[in-house]
């Protein structure tokens, strides 16, 4: 298990991998960043709790507490780079809770994430922004990350995916 991140630099605020113990308290972040970002939440706390229990790990969620409360998540999976032949992590969701924002909160998930990536001996973390998104953008790029300008993210879902396979 990766360490938990020091509280030093943000005093009462830890952050460690969830467990399907954590599933009711992830599926209410989930809510509320669904929320956040204007869009509609099909998890469950049972869908949530069954995926954390698979062999596969398809995900890992990680949990940040602040003074014995839940203060916010992250949702990473393991992805590939053909080009750089190696593995990374992919940053699917970061949210804080409104009232622990500016506490240092999602610095030290994202250090616990680079962490792990380093001591996995990973290339990178990777993440996709919402364009109108302009507060995480900022923070982003202060912790360093740049922008991917080269590419454009696309989705098949729905009745185009069904399509699509159907042939």
């Amino acid at each position: 298990m990766p360490p938990i991140v020091p509280p030093s630099s943000h005093p009462g605020v830890s952050v460690r991998l969830a467990t399907p113990e954590d599933a009711d308290i992830l599926n209410a972040m989930v809510g509320a960043f669904a929320a956040y970002e204007r869009l509609p939440s099909h998890s469950t706390a049972e869908s949530l709790r069954a995926e954390m229990l698979r062999p596969d790990k398809v995900f890992e969620a990680v949990i940040a507490i602040v003074d014995g409360r839940p203060a916010g998540f992250a949702v990473i999976f393991q992805t590939y780079s053909t080009f750089a032949a190696r593995r990374g992590l992919y940053l699917e969701d970061l949210f804080v809770a409104d009232e622990f924002r500016n506490r240092g909160v999602a610095t030290d998930i994202l250090r616990f994430i680079a962490r792990t990536a380093v001591e996995r001996d990973l290339g990178r973390v990777e993440f996709t922004v919402l364009l109108w998104n302009t507060v995480a953008i900022e923070f982003f790029e202060r912790l360093g990350a740049t922008p991917a300008s080269a590419w454009t993210s696309y989705r098949l879902s729905g009745e185009w995916l069904k399509k699509l396979a159907a042939g």
